[in-house]
Order: structure tokens, then sequence, then C-alpha cells
């Protein structure tokens, strides 16, 4: 997942972007200032944005108006050092999903950008579930047909999105917009490895493909029943 870190408050920025990306594996881009978070909103792809409301340029409530104003629907979650009941109604009427009053935990900033995000993609709970396997974004823990299978985080990342578009064929563009912030050199090449690595460690001991790679289009997750291999012998 993706997210947009919006703080001018540098080492605050540089605390909470280091928790996104060891924490969930989040990747963070970072903008210091309203106008470049608003160039950022409106050219990228984001799963979050993280928004102060003290900013240089554009305050952050500018921005949360202006986003909503474009139709754009991503989750906002606010940091605020208001803590008056009139200001935190007008946040969540102006378009917020929701906030957190400085100072705050880092822990309950992730706890609730990953509730967020997964409210975003219409799931309520952090387990998801697609045919025999299994994934829990609390825990990070994925188990096909019972089996736990460990990954990398990249390739953890790569199906926690996939999880999330079931059925869908996602672009290899998609992934690499989602995987990496902007600061982050790489090619198709890498997602190409990753997910051939992802694919050989959900399909160990099952006859079918879970990843499909569409020629010139990108991969479709699917996996629609327990497909175990049976014993030859039987």
């Amino acid at each position: 997942m993706r997210v947009l870190l919006v703080e001018d408050e540098l080492r605050l920025a540089e605390n909470v972007a280091h928790a996104l990306r060891e924490g969930p594996g989040f990747a963070v881009d970072h903008a210091e200032d309203g106008r470049t978070a608003l160039d950022l909103a409106g050219n990228l792809c984001y799963d979050l944005i993280i928004l102060d409301l003290m900013l240089p340029l554009v305050d952050g409530a500018t921005i949360l108006r202006r986003l909503r104003s474009r139709g754009n629907h991503i989750s906002v979650l606010v940091l605020t050092a208001r803590s008056e009941r009139e200001s935190i109604i007008q946040l969540l009427n102006d378009g917020a999903d929701d906030y957190l009053s400085k100072p705050f935990d880092l822990g309950e900033l992730i706890a609730r950008a990953k509730a967020l995000i997964r409210r975003g993609k219409g799931v309520a709970t952090p387990t998801l579930q697609l045919g025999d396997l299994t994934l829990n974004t609390a825990e990070q823990t994925i188990l096909r047909a019972g089996r736990p299978i460990l990954l990398s985080p990249m390739e953890y990342r790569i199906l926690e999105y996939l999880m999330h578009r079931p059925r869908i064929v996602v672009s290899k563009r998609e992934l690499l917009e989602h995987m990496y912030d902007y600061n982050w050199e790489h090619h198709s090449n890498v997602i190409e490895a990753h997910v051939s690595n992802l694919r050989r460690k959900l399909d160990e001991g099952v006859k079918h493909s879970s990843i499909e790679n569409l020629r010139g289009r990108g991969y479709r997750l699917v996996i629609d029943k327990p497909i175990v291999d049976e014993d030859p012998d039987l």
C-alpha cells in the first residue's frame, strides 16, 4: 500500500514514515507543504493520505476540501493539535475519514491507518479470505489449505494488494505505483521477479497456479476452492 504523508515537522514526519515502512510495510511519499501535497495527490495513486492541518502554502483543511471537491474519495486521516469539538466536527463534515490528536502513539496511528485502508477497499476485518488462502493483515500471516506460508516483505505486500482485488487484472504499473514510493528506483522486471517467487510459494503442493499472468495486461489472483494435490498412489 502507498501512503502520502503531509507533515511539515520533519522529525515527526521521519518517525511516522519509518513506522509505516517498518510496521505494515507501506510505501510512503512525504510532502512538507500543502502545494506539494495537492500536486502529488492529483497525479499519483495512494491508498491513504495522512494529513497535518498546519502547513505552509496551503493548510490541511483547504487541501481536504479541494480533494473532495475534485471527487477524490481516498481515505484521509487528519493529524490535528486542535481538540475543540467544533473543529473536529468541521473536519469530519469537510470529508475527513478519521482524526488523531497530537501528540499520538505511533501504534495507534498504524492501527487507524490500516483500518482506513481496509474500509476504503470494502473490508471490515483484518482477515482476507479467498478460497483456501487466508491472509491476516494484523498478524501478517498467510495460510493456504492450513499450510503456513513465509513470504518476503515485498511478496507479502503484493499478495495483500492482490487479495484486495481478487479476480481482477492488476497491471504491473499499478503494482509498481502501490508498492514503491517516488524516491525508489525500480522497473517492471522487479515486479515480475517478486510475483514469480510469490506464485511458487503459494502453489507448492497444489495443482493450479494461484496467480495468472495475462500477457500485456498484468496479473490476476484466482483461487476459487482448495486444490490440494491428490496422492497418485490412492
